[in-house]
């Protein structure tokens, strides 16, 4: 039997201290994570500003750009096609050739051909990673430079999607 001598010790209420340490830990990481990224990744500098701002307005900017910077660029159209195994996933590619001379568009259409071709035969398993599209940007660069005789030395993958 309790007394009224004998009291019994009262819980504190601890939710406060915790809600608050819980929020002084949020600030104190967000405010490392802030000083991190501004140490790791510097502010831009005015020229790369200018220059990122025709892509961010419509994204036709970059292409004019590109294509006043390489004169001999042809763009070729989209190849949509299914791949060899397993033959219910399709890829999407397209590529820019760039010619050591002016470009010859019926050239292209045949590297177009062949890269499709190409395309067909591969596996999943051949295009998975950062190696398997290594692998594939190589292959398409000589099958470009093989058909084209040397003409075109360069290959520029402008999308690349698999499905």
């Amino acid at each position: 039997m309790i007394t009224e001598d004998e009291t019994v010790p009262k819980k504190k209420n601890t939710l406060i201290p915790m809600v608050g340490a819980v929020v002084l830990l949020s600030l104190v990481g967000g405010g490392g994570g802030w000083l991190t990224g501004k140490l790791i990744a510097p502010a831009p500098k005015p020229a790369e500003v200018a220059a990122a701002a025709p892509a961010a307005e419509g994204g036709h900017g970059a292409a004019a750009e590109n294509a006043a910077a390489l004169p001999n660029l042809l763009e070729l159209a989209p190849i949509l096609t299914n791949i060899g195994y397993p033959a219910e996933n399709l890829i999407r590619l397209q590529v820019g050739l760039v010619f050591d001379g002016p470009p010859d568009p019926a050239l292209a259409e045949t590297v177009n051909q062949n890269i499709m071709t190409y395309l067909r035969t591969l596996s999943l398993q051949q295009l998975q990673g950062p190696r398997g599209f290594t692998y594939l940007k190589g292959d398409i660069q000589e099958i470009a430079s093989l058909r084209s005789q040397g003409r075109v030395t360069k290959v520029l993958i402008r999308t690349f999607v698999v499905e």
